[in-house]
């Protein structure tokens, strides 16, 4: 486990996410576990917002601010006492998933890709793609190994290309247009988005022909699905064959709650 070979001082390093430290990070994966053995698990629900959510926004707010106050809060926690509340709930979190119906609806929706209800197996894929970014985070501040193999990164790209139906809603096509998707490199894949009478849809692997190719390297892609790429530094990055039109909404998909 990475966090017990961390000296003190890498406990206070900045992580990548805004105003958090590494110690910060481990925090906030310490209390997502927490809510969600409590809410899922246990059936607890916490208590409803001071206010009513009319709008993504609003949810957005009340997320950040109830990670905020747990954070807070632990940074009164020492780094062992951290890792040791965080393995804990860690294990017991992952018998729980495992135990669930894959196919059963989720008790949270992956509003990211556009879903009021979601299958269990995206809920929690949606999940692992949460925590492989958290310990990206981690390593990039203390000078550790990131997770980058086929093994680790491959679930986390093919889980956030299903953010691209929902980000292509609005772009009007001919019936069949193809849009393929090429990442490089040991991670990498090929996904294809063809345009269907009622939406687009999305395809793993890719066919013969495409209206529009569009090729980019792993690191451009995770990153800009976890708001760490602007749109601009995507399309730098991006190689586009056919219509460049088509590439526009791809540059801005992410994979989490903005």
């Amino acid at each position: 486990m990475v966090l017990r070979t961390l000296l003190p001082e890498d406990w206070r390093k900045p992580a990548s996410a805004p105003g958090w430290s590494v110690g910060d990070v481990v925090a906030h994966l310490t209390d997502t576990a927490i809510r969600r053995l409590s809410a899922g698990r246990d059936g607890h629900l916490p208590p409803p917002p001071a206010r009513e959510l009319h709008t993504s926004k609003d949810l957005l707010a009340y997320l950040n601010e109830l990670n905020g106050q747990w954070v807070a809060a632990s940074r009164r926690v020492s780094p062992r006492l951290s890792i040791e509340l965080l393995d804990v709930v860690g294990r017991q979190l992952v018998d729980s998933l495992e135990g669930q119906d894959m196919q059963a609806p989720a008790p949270f929706s992956v509003a990211w890709a556009g879903e009021r209800e979601s299958a269990a197996w995206f809920d929690i894929g949606r999940e692992y793609t949460e925590r492989w970014h958290h310990h990206q985070q981690i390593v990039e501040a203390v000078g550790g190994r990131p997770l980058f193999s086929k093994r680790w990164l491959y679930p986390v790209l093919d889980l956030s290309m299903r953010a691209l139906p929902f980000a292509y809603r609005d772009i009007e096509a001919a019936p069949a247009t193809v849009v393929t998707i090429e990442v490089t490199g040991d991670a990498g894949g090929f996904w294809t988005l063809v345009r269907e009478p009622l939406g687009w849809r999305l395809f793993n692997g890719a066919l013969p022909h495409s209206t529009t190719h569009l090729r980019v390297d792993q690191d451009t892609a995770w990153r800009m699905f976890f708001k760490q790429r602007t749109r601009d530094q995507v399309l730098a990055a991006m190689s586009v064959t056919g219509k460049p039109e088509l590439a526009q909404p791809f540059a801005g998909v992410l994979a989490v709650m903005a």
